[in-house]
């Protein structure tokens, strides 16, 4: 498995996995609701240079010459920066939609983790965010969160595995998740 930077010209595949993991955000993010026009948005958004979910902000994992996983990423406190291109889209499409604040200002976030269907239980996630956990690291960031939905216990189980914590709960698009975070202090994770 190689874990890299993700690549501007994957942005299809990485939209279709955008998607799976973010489902009904994907709607507010686009303002649609047909499942071709949401991914059509979410490729934009990878595609372009400055936004929440552009691959600039994003890492992949790679098996077998096939992208078996993304995990989007950046720091809480540029999130209204990195939103406003997502406003800007909404709004030429008529939408006022106000995008949810899903990070604190002081933590690195995690935003989206999304892996292959053929490729979960491998290890894809576990790996994208200890690749996360690094770069947060490498930028002195001692504090990297993510939201959860309170019903997803797979995911509870790999997160408290590696030393996530709930810390608080958050309304996203009229969801409750728990707000989890794990405290980087050496930037190494276990499990």
């Amino acid at each position: 498995m190689l874990i890299r930077p993700a690549k501007k010209q994957e942005s299809h595949h990485a939209a279709i996995l955008i998607h799976a993991a973010i489902k009904d955000i994907a709607e507010a993010l686009t303002g649609e609701k047909e499942p071709s026009k949401i991914v059509k948005d979410l490729e934009c958004f990878y595609q372009q240079e400055m936004n929440r979910l552009s691959y600039h902000n994003c890492v992949a994992a790679e098996i077998d010459g096939n992208l078996a996983g993304i995990l989007i990423h950046y720091h809480g406190s540029y999130a209204e920066k990195i939103d406003q291109p997502i406003s800007d889209h909404l709004r030429k499409k008529g939408k006022s939609v106000p995008i949810d604040k899903e990070a604190k200002d002081t933590n690195f976030y995690i935003d989206t983790l999304s892996v292959e269907p053929k490729y979960q239980g491998k290890g894809v996630g576990t790996e994208l965010i200890r690749a996360s956990v690094l770069e947060a690291s490498s930028y002195g960031y001692p504090r990297i969160s993510l939201n959860v939905e309170k019903e997803n216990h797979p995911a509870y189980k790999l997160y408290s595995r590696l030393g996530f914590k709930i810390e608080d709960e958050i309304l996203i698009n009229g969801h409750s998740y728990d707000y989890l975070v794990k405290k980087n202090r050496t930037g190494v994770l276990k499990g």
